[in-house]
């Protein structure tokens, strides 16, 4: 079956390992991991489906659901009491979006509050924080002295000095940029004192989730920072994907296993990664994790031979953008189709093939 089917399933080496000598059972998985990647989502969102079906009801608590940007908004539907349900609010709000022609940030950010808005629902925060198995957890950047404005001349010189140090040592990310996580209580998990960046810790709650999710998605020029969370230090909080773009944090426990519902092969550490081909995550952060993605055939079918992202508010108009989303939404059930196949005739371990 290797190299069959619309998706690619890869594993670091010790899980390859652990897999191929003792097969997959979903009660092993004790992360799932969501990347940021704003409509890039959308490539994933029957594959979302699949595993709330599928995967959800069979883990074994407590299991970590770390997420930065949209991967943080996924997870949050897949802690609600129907996690379907939430995924459909969700897409359909997201698939809707509207704008004016020549939206401002504080336009972008309304938005994104609105799906939000129908995300969550009435009791969706609740449900989030207190479900029994899965520990929901969210990546933010509190921001540096030269990142804390929304002003675009200020802001723009902040991250340009930003990039530049990134380009130099990823490290020097941390003189602009704190982690800000907002953890689940509960059951600390394996990315509490993750090193190498300085680290907020925010316990999350009812009262504080929307805002984390909101923060964890503000990609900055674009959205506005959010300030006065509940609960976490003063200061303003943006995108986790800054410095947690694909998550290269320690996820998992020894003895568990990291699925990784992802949108392409490669992981990129931080989000001025992303043109820097030799920045690659630090291996031992993939050792136990499992990647399911498009294949490059898979997306070579999609509406322009792409998936979904940032830049088709620019390069489409909005009924274009409309309908190309949508056609890729439909066009993604041929994923989930494939992986609940694996699933249900326990054909991931002759799937599976190196990260």
């Amino acid at each position: 079956m290797k190299g069959n089917g619309s998706l690619l399933f890869k594993a670091g080496p010790a899980a390859f390992e652990d897999v191929r000598k003792h097969g997959f059972s979903v009660d092993r998985i004790g992360t799932i991991a969501g990347a940021s990647g704003g409509a890039k989502w959308l490539v994933l969102s029957q594959v979302d489906r699949v595993i709330a079906d599928r995967v959800l009801p069979k883990l074994a608590a407590p299991v970590h659901l770390i997420g930065s940007s949209i991967g943080s908004w996924r997870h949050s539907c897949y802690a609600q009491s129907d996690p379907l349900a939430a995924i459909d609010r969700f897409e359909s709000a997201y698939l809707d979006q509207t704008y004016s022609p020549n939206p401002d940030m504080q336009e972008i950010s309304g938005k994104a509050r609105e799906i939000l808005h129908h995300l969550f629902d009435e009791h969706g925060a609740a449900q989030v924080v207190s479900h029994p198995v899965l520990r929901s957890h969210i990546m933010t950047v509190r921001s540096g002295f030269l990142t804390s404005s929304d002003s675009r001349l200020p802001l723009s010189f902040g991250l340009t000095v930003a990039a530049t140090a990134n380009l130099i040592n990823r490290r020097a990310l941390g003189a602009f940029f704190s982690r800000g996580l907002f953890y689940d209580g509960r059951d600390l998990p394996p990315f509490f004192d993750a090193k190498g960046f300085p680290l907020q810790q925010i316990m999350l709650s009812e009262e504080n989730i929307v805002d984390a999710a909101a923060a964890s998605a503000s990609v900055p020029l674009v959205m506005a920072g959010v300030e006065n969370i509940k609960g976490a230090p003063k200061g303003v909080y943006r995108d986790g994907g800054v410095i947690d773009y694909h998550l290269d944090l320690p996820l998992c426990e020894p003895d568990r296993l990291t699925l990784f519902p992802h949108f392409s092969e490669r992981l990129i550490p931080g989000w001025f990664d992303k043109k820097l081909s030799w920045r690659k995550p630090n291996p031992q952060h993939t050792d136990r994790t499992i990647l399911i993605c498009p294949s490059a055939e898979f997306v070579s079918r999609l509406p322009f031979a792409k998936i979904p992202d940032r830049t088709d508010f620019l390069r489409m108009d909005q009924d274009q953008r409309m309908q190309s989303w949508r056609k890729t939404v439909n066009a993604c059930r041929e994923l989930a189709d494939d992986l609940a196949d694996v699933m249900d005739n326990g054909r991931l371990a002759a799937r599976l093939q190196p990260l």
